[in-house]
């Protein structure tokens, strides 16, 4: 660590990392925050563009595995004292290290063009907390990329960079995603567009079994949709789905929380097509 400590809280190290609290901050920079040593190994595995690490003395000792293979790819390391780590930090209590990486450059036409058997679209979805856990469980089921529309949260925001548990790093993640843009991908790529919503004619486990009611599903690419649990899916995306499908609920709850239907359909989806491919 050539630089010496910061200790200031006054900093311009500080103040520049304090702008990536903010969405403005992250767009006119094209960087984002992440803390902890799990998300930083995770950026390093998958070779992110990671722009600076700051690190106070006892977690380069604490995690010294991560520094080392930080130190490996020569990425820029800075030494901060446990006062300036907690301004820099968005947690309450943080783990001793941030870092400051680039957003990854895709667009939605470098996702098609991979022609992508799942997709997952998130429609005015603003809770962070869902979303990084909707990307982590994407990533998980398998799932080629998640898009958000227009008015979604910022799928950078720190809240859901910690939800994902490092699988932001992992999968294509777009934000502010035109509606049209998503449906005339779709319509090109010949994705089923299925719309999840409490009132979907077609109950999901029906429908993925099926074989003669169209739209054919599991043999064909999908977009799923999603909505908000406040708004649901916009009138637009409802009117255009290819299928509008239900999640049965066999107790007394009112409905499932988004990331738990995102896991329940991804799930159910990926389960269909292995067993047709075997």
């Amino acid at each position: 660590m050539a630089q010496a400590e910061v200790t200031s809280r006054r900093s311009a190290a500080v103040a520049a990392v304090r702008r990536l609290h903010t969405k403005a901050g992250r767009r006119q920079s094209l960087t984002f925050l992440v803390e902890g040593p799990q998300a930083l190994r995770e950026a390093l595995t998958h070779r992110a563009d990671i722009q600076q690490v700051y690190v106070t003395a006892d977690a380069v000792t604490r995690w010294d595995e991560v520094m080392q293979a930080a130190r490996d790819a020569s990425t820029p390391i800075t030494l901060v004292s446990e006062n300036v780590m907690a301004a820099m930090a968005e947690t309450k209590s943080p783990q001793g290290l941030v870092a400051v990486c680039g957003m990854r450059a895709t667009s939605l036409e470098e996702v098609m063009a991979n022609q992508p058997q799942v997709l997952v679209a998130l429609d005015q979805v603003s809770d962070p907390g869902n979303v990084g856990t909707i990307i982590r469980t994407a990533d998980a089921a398998g799932a080629q990329g998640v898009l958000l529309t227009g008015e979604s949260v910022d799928p950078f925001n720190g809240k859901c960079v910690r939800a994902s548990a490092g699988s932001i790093f992992h999968l294509p993640v777009i934000p502010e995603v035109q509606v049209q843009d998503l449906v005339v991908a779709a319509r090109q790529q010949g994705a089923v567009i299925a719309v999840t919503t409490a009132v979907g004619e077609r109950e999901l486990f029906e429908w993925l079994d099926s074989t003669s009611l169209g739209p054919e599903p599991v043999t064909n690419p999908t977009l799923w949709v999603f909505g908000s649990e406040a708004h649901g899916v916009s009138a637009t995306l409802l009117e255009v789905a290819d299928v509008r499908v239900r999640i049965p609920i066999h107790g007394a709850a009112e409905s499932l929380n988004i990331a738990s239907a995102v896991a329940v359909c991804l799930y159910a989806d990926a389960d269909r097509r292995r067993a047709r491919l075997s």
